[in-house]
């Protein structure tokens, strides 16, 4: 996988420049699944379109939560070179589709009964109007920590059901000179944490308030300054290296016992899977304390971009390969997500890949299912933002905790 630039002005122009004219019978698929463990998800959907004769050209644009790969595609689309499909996440896909960019998959998802199988949840940001324009490619959770077994079991630490078992195995960490908690210094990494600290402080209602409704009580509340007050103490527990580190090589400190947790979305699994890595032996999946009972998730999707016309027959077969059982069963159990279909069987998945599925239908079950704030699916990116501006100058000790309580209030309030 070529290596791009890494300013967002020469990320776009190398993109298109070699947006090239792409044959007939390809499919040029945008999106930012460039890690070990991501592109080895993603080739599974590469050869399952191979072996239906069916091109793939590859338009990786390295960043986690896709903020560059969205840069780049709405320069392309602007120049009238919309790409066939492009990775997409929550309140970005119905932006695209209320613009009217995206293809009409409604003659496909008919036929292969995508509303009987699609959970509302993931409907609600694969249909514009109506019409899909959209397919589901899982549901990651990100309300998941990662642990090194062998350190914790070094250090006599169980897995932690609270926030007080939680911060007193970070000192245990601290005191046997491991870093407690791997962590790389980007805005959405500070609110994937974040959304698991404010989910075990405010608890399903507290937590929908703030985030869905966008309560300014809720948002000024002592319990929020509880929150930031948590995240201080997250910080307290990082290396002093954690600034601008990629996701994926926090991942790696835990894999390699530099480090004992990182709290992630399920994605990291991946890389744990990538390593050759088997859960439950080398390494431990478990909700981040208080939030056993939460789900909090996002769902990837691949929109398909309107190319002048009906959605080509290439657009149908990406997007029918993509809602296949078989495809999503064998993806999602590389990818470290579950499947955005609820008729999938959990036989070839891991002990976390089991306990995934099991809690996503419990917590869709009895409404404890949440998109993520982190990740575009609980309010818009215009809000999303303005929270990531400030979890994030507090996590860099910008200001207090008190002060951050009033930076968010005053953020979303001119956000929303």
């Amino acid at each position: 996988m070529r290596a791009f630039p890494k300013t967002k002005a020469t990320v776009v122009a190398a993109l298109m420049t070699s947006a090239t004219m792409v044959a007939a019978d390809d499919v040029e698929v945008l999106h930012w699944w460039t890690s070990g463990g991501e592109a080895a998800a993603l080739n599974v959907l590469k050869q399952d379109l191979e072996g239906q004769g069916i091109g793939w050209t590859d338009m990786p644009v390295a960043g986690g939560g896709g903020e560059q790969a969205m840069t780049v595609l709405r320069a392309r689309v602007t120049a009238g070179n919309a790409p066939t499909a492009v990775q997409g996440l929550g309140f970005d896909i119905l932006d695209w589709g209320k613009e009217g960019a995206l293809a009409d998959l409604n003659e496909v998802a008919a036929k292969e009964g995508w509303d009987e199988v699609v959970p509302d949840a993931l409907k609600a940001f694969a249909k514009v109007d109506g019409k899909w324009v959209s397919a589901p490619v899982n549901v990651h959770s990100t309300n998941w920590v990662w642990a090194n077994k062998s350190v914790l079991d070094a250090n006599g630490i169980a897995v932690p059901t609270s926030w007080e078992d939680f911060t007193a195995a970070l000192e245990t960490l601290k005191a046997a000179g491991i870093t407690p908690i791997a962590h790389g210094g980007q805005a959405w990494q500070e609110a994937t944490v974040f959304d698991a600290v404010a989910m075990s402080v405010l608890g399903p209602d507290g937590y929908k308030a703030a985030f869905v409704d966008l309560d300014e009580a809720t948002l000024g509340s002592d319990a929020m300054k509880e929150a930031f007050d948590r995240m201080a103490v997250i910080r307290a527990n990082v290396d002093d290296n954690f600034s601008g580190r990629d996701w994926n090589l926090a991942t790696a400190m835990v894999i390699n016992g530099e480090a004992g947790f990182q709290m992630m979305g399920d994605w990291a699994k991946g890389e744990f899977l990538n390593a050759g890595k088997v859960p439950g032996e080398d390494f431990l999946c478990f909700r981040f304390p208080g939030t056993a009972d939460q789900v909090t998730f996002n769902a990837d999707q691949f929109m398909m971009f309107d190319q002048g016309g009906p959605v080509s027959a290439e657009q149908a077969a990406l997007a029918s390969a993509i809602l296949s059982p078989s495809f999503q069963s064998a993806f999602n159990v590389v990818k470290g997500s579950v499947p955005a279909r609820t008729d999938v069987s959990d036989a070839d998945f891991d002990a976390c890949g089991k306990q995934g599925m099991k809690d996503l239908a419990a917590a869709a079950a009895s409404g404890n299912l949440f998109g993520s704030m982190a990740h575009g699916h609980a309010a818009p990116a215009s809000v999303k933002n303005a929270i990531y501006d400030v979890v994030t100058a507090h996590f860099n000790g910008e200001f207090d905790s008190e002060t951050a309580v009033d930076e968010l209030v005053d953020a979303v309030s001119i956000a929303k």
